[in-house]
């Protein structure tokens, strides 16, 4: 080396690593005409580890602390170097330095739905989203299959091999939950914890730790939500004419207490029927002429009253036939 190398080489003293912007995994200090003097002094911050490697071969690892770099702090490089004995001073090695910060508040979604088998609705097709965060667990792993020689290596460069596997995940485990549609939405929290147990050895194997996981929200395609709500809506027509024949039936034997008679409170409970009849009608495209040919079991019960008040057949016998024509509404 001639006396104007050397005067151009410069010798490190101080190593340290302020993240400049959030989304930095990893970044490689700069080495180029620089080399290592023996006894520098190494920072590393909290939420951060540093790595020494030597010719490709990981070496040293350093967690947050202020390090004085000689042989007992750099084992590994003394090996790899054959400082059995003495330190060579200076010295160049790559160094990276590593966040372990959580990244938080990165996006998850299913860009196209993903189709399960729904115990209630059949093949369905459902839309789920949410977030999560995760950070750097092991730096030589992430080293060794992500970030590599890199200057540096962003979080956004990630996001795209992290979808793919939380969504091969997603998918597996919605296929197989016994959970109904209706029921997923009050269970989201059941599924944040499941997903996470689930996704998260997949991070481990990129070095990766998944810290939080959570499902904000699951959906049917806008087609599919119309025909659930009308099926709900075919449902509540449904329940709201057996409760108005239910209460029917049980207002006509007041008809004896009533001033009208059994003609007075039947129009009143005529009109409810009308409503209700009219209602399903109107929803489901039927009219009262194409129900069932048999005799209505209301139009039964007001001539078994008419029977008993005429002493023809006995309270008893009455109550008797009248719930067993109630079972049939």
């Amino acid at each position: 080396m001639g006396l104007f190398d050397f005067v151009k080489k410069q010798f490190i003293d101080v190593i340290e690593w302020t993240e400049p912007k959030d989304g930095v995994l990893s970044y490689r200090y700069p080495m180029q005409d620089q080399e290592i003097q023996n006894g520098a002094q190494l920072t590393v911050r909290d939420s951060q580890v540093a790595l020494f490697v030597n010719e490709g071969k990981i070496a040293d690892l350093f967690l947050p602390g202020l390090y004085t770099l000689n042989t007992h702090t750099l084992p590994i490089l003394t090996n790899l170097q054959n400082w059995d004995k003495a330190f060579a001073s200076p010295f160049k090695s790559d160094l990276y330095f590593f966040s372990t910060r959580d990244q938080i508040d990165q996006k998850w979604g299913t860009p196209q739905p993903l189709t399960i088998r729904d115990q209630e609705f059949g093949p369905i097709r459902i839309r789920a989203f949410g977030n999560f965060s995760y950070r750097i667990e092991d730096p030589k792993i992430f080293h060794q299959k992500i970030s590599g020689t890199r200057e540096s290596y962003l979080a956004e460069e990630l996001e795209g091999q992290i979808r793919g596997v939380i969504l091969s995940q997603i998918a597996q485990y919605f296929g197989g939950s016994a959970v109904n549609f209706v029921d997923m939405a009050s269970n989201q929290n059941t599924f944040s914890e499941g997903l996470l147990k689930v996704v998260g050895p997949s991070f481990l194997s990129y070095g990766l730790k998944l810290q939080s996981f959570f499902v904000e929200s699951i959906s049917l395609p806008e087609e599919l939500q119309a025909q659930l709500d009308k099926r709900a809506s075919m449902n509540l027509v449904g329940d709201l004419q057996r409760y108005t024949k239910f209460q029917t039936a049980e207002s006509i034997p007041l008809a004896a207490a009533n001033p009208g008679g059994l003609g007075a409170i039947g129009a009143g409970l005529g009109a409810g029927l009308a409503v209700s009849q009219a209602m399903t009608s109107a929803l489901t495209g039927k009219t009262a002429s194409e129900g069932s040919s048999e005799e209505d079991p209301l139009a039964l019960i007001e001539k078994l009253y008419a029977l008993q008040q005429k002493g023809v057949i006995s309270k008893e016998e009455f109550e008797s036939k009248k719930q067993d024509l109630l079972r049939k509404i």
